[in-house]
């Protein structure tokens, strides 16, 4: 490590530390048009982190110029690491200390790293430490001022927002049937709806609900997010709208409800005067990205996972 660069790993993370860690991303943000960290380790850095994380930090003159995050939850693909580095401070090899400092801590090397955007530094860094290319996510994104088609529910659905004290648990069920195979999503617990439900983001109108009538149950749901529209994190554009979770219940999946619900969701956020809808979606999931497609998505981004090559 070069000897003018001072590293520091903990646990927790002390309000000062977030907040120079929020400081840090703010500048990358302005740099990049982009947020370095995803959702789920953006929330569990601005509280503080959680007993399965590390942070390491990157301090040269006492500034900090780089950071990233540990997470170990995942026994199966292995730990996944998320960095940033000021970009006053790039191509001097923070990064790579950063990342030798983490691979240090995992018994058998055997690292996930998620690169958001296609920034050329983090592309030649991974491939300069043996990693390689595991998993491609897409940004996509349309216009919400280019029509929509007419949703047409399937008979027998209504729609209603959800509500918090009534739908919290039959929510979390039907998102772990939508998403059986897709553990990131299906796995979430209370805890993980609580915490976005906190966020100022959060509104339980952008949250819409599909119901059976015959049943009463959540039959799909489409929850929508909008970016930059208050102070949770610095942003470098305008108000965007997100098509945060689309999830059908297997037993109304092929009917259209997901495509009906999908609509629906972007004329809520067309509604509140946006201009623009993005989402994320896996490029190996196929009827996703022909559902948006077709809706006029089109790529606008890409997020890469990649994995240490340990042969």
């Amino acid at each position: 490590m070069n000897p003018s660069n001072q590293l520091s790993v903990t646990s927790h993370l002390t309000d000062s530390e977030v907040e120079e860690i929020r400081q840090l991303v703010a500048v990358v943000l302005q740099a990049d048009g982009l947020h370095p960290f995803s959702e789920h380790v953006w929330l569990h850095v601005s509280h503080g982190g959680d007993n399965h994380d590390q942070h390491f930090l990157m301090r040269k003159s006492g500034v900090l110029v780089g950071y990233a995050h540990l997470d170990a939850t995942d026994d199966v693909a292995g730990p996944s690491a998320e960095l940033a580095v000021h970009p006053n401070h790039r191509r001097l090899g923070l990064g790579r200390e950063l990342v030798q400092s983490m691979l240090s801590t995992v018994p058998d090397k055997r690292l996930r790293l998620w690169a958001h955007g296609e920034q050329l530094a983090a592309i030649e860094l991974a491939r300069s430490m043996n990693f390689i290319n595991t998993r491609v996510l897409w940004q996509m994104r349309r216009s919400l001022r280019t029509p929509l088609s007419p949703p047409v529910l399937p008979p027998g659905i209504s729609l209603r927002a959800f509500s918090p004290d009534l739908d919290a648990q039959a929510w979390l069920e039907i998102n772990s049937r939508a998403f059986a195979n897709h553990p990131e999503q299906g796995g979430w617990l209370l805890a993980d709806l609580e915490s976005r439900m906190g966020e100022p983001w959060f509104s339980t109108d952008g949250f819409i609900l599909a119901i059976s009538d015959d049943t009463g149950n959540i039959a799909g749901f489409h929850w929508t997010k909008v970016h930059g529209a208050t102070g949770y994190a610095a942003h470098a554009h305008e108000a965007l709208g997100e098509v945060y979770v689309v999830g059908v219940d297997p037993q109304w999946q092929g009917t259209g409800l997901g495509r009906a619900i999908t609509i629906i969701g972007l004329q809520h956020l067309r509604d509140l005067g946006l201009n623009q809808a993005m989402l994320y979606v896996d490029t190996t999931n196929s009827p996703a990205l022909n559902l948006y497609s077709s809706l006029g998505f089109t790529r606008w981004d890409t997020d890469v996972l990649y994995q240490r090559d340990t042969r």
